[in-house]
């Protein structure tokens, strides 16, 4: 019987297998995050996470994420969703076909409406749009939906190649981001947002 350390194909072979393993665990969990990253860094200059302002019906409304671009900005709901999705503007509920099970979600796109207008609300001069972004994993078979992109059409949307050029353009809409960050600091009692 040949020891493990003395067969040297026996030893490329756990390499070869130890690589596999690795490049699994960086695509699976490292990647995605890495891609959202690189793609808010493309179109933001700068971003709130999880923030909590009025909204329009004298309630409270939640922003997953609100980004400052060249464009104005820009709320962004991310759906994390692997499998074939069924979704329309018109539909109450959307469903995803996976491998292994399926499921329904309420369609986001009225809450979407609901945290724009919000956003409107404070900021009444600056543009203020909305994204549903959907990472690498989902797919849409019969259509799109409004509203809905993946981290590749939200950057060719919303990215800014020459970033010391829309500078100037960023600049103006710096007091309209204070007071997002001042009703959001009155909501959590003067607890600077990240």
């Amino acid at each position: 019987m040949t020891d493990f350390a003395e067969s040297p194909w026996l030893l490329s072979l756990a390499g070869i297998g130890a690589l596999l393993v690795l490049w699994f665990v960086y695509r699976r969990f490292v990647a995605p995050g890495s891609s959202l990253e690189s793609a808010l860094a493309a179109i933001g200059f700068d971003h709130v996470d999880e923030l909590i302002i009025p909204s329009a019906d004298e309630g409270e409304i939640q922003v997953n994420k609100l980004i400052l671009t060249s464009r104005g900005l820009l709320i962004l709901e991310i759906k994390d969703v692997q499998g074939v999705v069924f979704g329309s503007d018109k539909m109450q509920d959307w469903t995803v076909i996976a491998a292994d099970r399926r499921y329904t979600f309420p369609n986001p796109q009225p809450s979407l409406y609901d945290r724009i207008a919000a956003v409107r609300q404070i900021v009444r001069q600056v543009p203020v749009a909305g994204r549903i972004l959907f990472l690498d994993g989902a797919e849409f078979t019969k259509g799109v939906p409004d509203l809905v992109c993946t981290l590749e059409q939200l950057v060719a949307e919303f990215g800014e190649p020459d970033k010391a050029a829309a500078k100037f353009q960023v600049d103006s809409f710096k007091p309209h981001w204070e007071l997002i960050q001042k009703a959001v600091d009155q909501r959590n009692g003067s607890h600077s947002p990240s």
